[in-house]
């Protein structure tokens, strides 16, 4: 899982639960889920960062 929050970037690594780290990082200042929101093979986008969609989508 990549959360993007503007420039900063955050990688997570998928486990049985998820950690209240990464509930808090793909929670926007609203509470909602960040958008945008994408899910590519096993890996999940939150937020937006041009470099890491560049990674994950080539």
């Amino acid at each position: 899982m990549i959360v993007a929050k503007g420039k900063k970037v955050d990688t997570f690594k998928p486990g049985s639960k998820p950690g209240d780290d990464v509930v808090t990082a793909m929670l926007g200042p609203t509470g909602n889920l960040r958008a945008p929101t994408l899910v590519s093979g096993r890996t999940v986008l939150v937020g937006f960062n041009e470099e890491a969609y560049a990674e994950v989508l080539g």
